[in-house]
């Protein structure tokens, strides 16, 4: 088996949590920041990033605001030093419960108080328009989700729950639903 040399492992990271991020709608250049500062040995300033990932100033800044409020990435000062550094979250399980708790203030809360007073008008009418067929359909269909998001809820009520646990202990019972 050829030896990669590391700089080329590094970049195949890089590359593809930038499509991670894609994937999960977030910007590429947010995917590629973290993966830097998450390999990377000690905390970066915004132009050794930009220097790593090959995206703008401009792009790196929005992104480590966003991934800062996220908790995914963390601000540190260097004495004597103007600049601002930063350093991944190494703690997953830390990250994502903070994700989860700010999502009292996120769309998909938004999403789902729009699915309930949808919901909600369709329980309080009737079909007067000679279409009960598909009335009964849109409310079905909208109950289903409906239910799905109430789960979805439900699940991360108890993700961010975890609070107390830590990362062995969350792995410890992971691991025991996988068998």
């Amino acid at each position: 088996m050829p030896i990669t040399p590391l700089a080329e492992i590094k970049e195949n990271f890089i590359q593809g949590l930038s499509q991670i991020s894609q994937y999960w709608g977030f910007p590429k250049s947010m995917g590629a920041i973290f993966a830097v500062l998450y390999i990377s040995p000690s905390a970066l300033s915004l132009d050794e990033i930009v220097v790593h990932t090959g995206f703008t100033k401009g792009a790196i800044s929005t992104g480590v605001r966003s991934l800062a409020r996220m908790g995914l990435i963390h601000r540190q000062s260097k004495l004597g030093d103007r600049k601002d550094y930063y350093i991944a979250e190494s703690d997953f399980y830390k990250a994502i419960r903070t994700i989860l708790k700010g999502r009292e203030n996120s769309e998909f809360d938004r999403a789902l108080s729009s699915v309930r007073d949808t919901l909600g008008e369709l329980e309080s009418g009737t079909s007067t328009s000679g279409k009960a067929e598909e009335w009964n359909f849109v409310h079905e269909r909208v109950g289903e989700m409906q239910s799905f998001f109430d789960g979805l809820d439900n699940l991360v009520r108890v993700v961010a729950a975890l609070d107390t646990m830590n990362q062995n202990t969350v792995q410890k019972v992971v691991g025991l639903l996988k068998k």
